[in-house]
């Protein structure tokens, strides 16, 4: 896959779609390292989070006519959120399958943006799989949360933004889930920045992605419950972002719980954000190895900020 060009083909697509989140400088965490750290604020894209760009590029990518026969996808959170957004800004029809046991909530904001909610099985895994077969069935486009170029390009153009609101950074920190993300970003970045380094953070409740790198091939990591629930869950079989990951992510930085929910806090008393757990994993890994880049310009990718009130009041109070 040649990532800079998905990249530069996704920019091109949604430019006139997607303002670029803004770069803000934190001078707490740049105390930790003695240089510059920048936070990259995805959290402020539409549907709260940086899965917008994917899905707006693949849906953008499919053609006036393939567009029309309808769009699929499997999730009750960010990603099902993108995609029903960009679907009905394209005017698209869109069916988003979720668990029997899904967030009323959330599946509540994904009829709000126009798209219709099906229920199947009670494993994320059993819903994906049941969604790719309805889709084929009714000639309908799935659209994956991670495993397709597209949604890789569209994610990557964050780092298109970087380069142009940066002159130099040492390292970029990224929430590593399936992987899409840290592909786009690194794929485009290692190509502007010399020397740049990628940083996965993941949480070590759930850490596939950093568990298969390690093995060579992709495993069945085990998966206990997470803050981070938009980085949660297991490698699709032949994902290509698995190859890519090995490829482009320089180190993984595994984070605890209490470290999730630490770097939450902080986002919210230095800079006034309420993140959701996947932008605490990426502030949490640079926090665990801020002494290893001492004196570097790093920027962190604050992805998300899609949290629930029960899940933020704990956090709060976990202090």
């Amino acid at each position: 896959m040649d990532v800079v060009r998905e990249v530069m083909d996704a920019e091109r697509r949604i430019r006139h779609l997607i303002d670029p989140s803004p770069l803000e400088h934190s001078s707490t965490l740049s105390r930790l390292n003695g240089g510059r750290v920048f936070l990259k604020l995805e959290h402020l894209q539409p549907t709260g989070s940086f899965k917008v760009r994917g899905a707006l590029n693949t849906l953008l990518a499919l053609g006036p006519e393939r567009r029309e026969q309808g769009v699929v996808a499997a999730s009750s959170g960010n990603h099902g959120l993108a995609v029903a957004y960009a679907a009905k800004t394209l005017g698209a029809r869109c069916v988003v399958f979720v668990p029997e046991g899904a967030s009323g909530a959330k599946t509540d904001a994904i009829v709000e943006l126009g798209a219709e909610i099906r229920r199947h099985g009670h494993d994320v895994a059993v819903t994906e799989t049941h969604a790719r077969g309805w889709a084929t069935e009714h000639g309908r486009e799935y659209v994956s949360p991670y495993n397709d170029p597209r949604v890789i390009g569209g994610q990557g153009t964050i780092a298109v933004e970087l380069a142009r609101q940066l002159e130099h950074v040492d390292a970029i920190f990224v929430a590593v889930g399936g992987g899409g993300l840290a592909s786009g970003v690194a794929g485009y970045a290692k190509t502007v920045f010399d020397r740049v380094q990628i940083v996965g953070a993941t949480p070590t409740n759930s850490a596939a992605m950093a568990e298969s790198v390690a093995a060579g091939r992709i495993v069945d990591a085990e998966q206990c419950p997470t803050l981070s629930d938009g980085t949660a869950g297991g490698i699709e079989p032949g994902a290509i972002t698995f190859e890519l990951c090995r490829e482009l992510v320089d180190r993984f930085v595994k984070v605890s719980e209490e470290e999730i929910a630490t770097a939450m806090r902080l986002c919210m008393e230095s800079h006034n954000m309420a993140v959701e757990g996947a932008a605490g994993v990426a502030v949490a890994a640079y926090i665990r190895v801020a002494e290893d880049m001492r004196g570097k310009d790093v920027a962190i990718v604050v992805c998300g900020a899609n949290i629930g009130p029960e899940t933020l009041h704990s956090v709060l109070r976990s202090e």
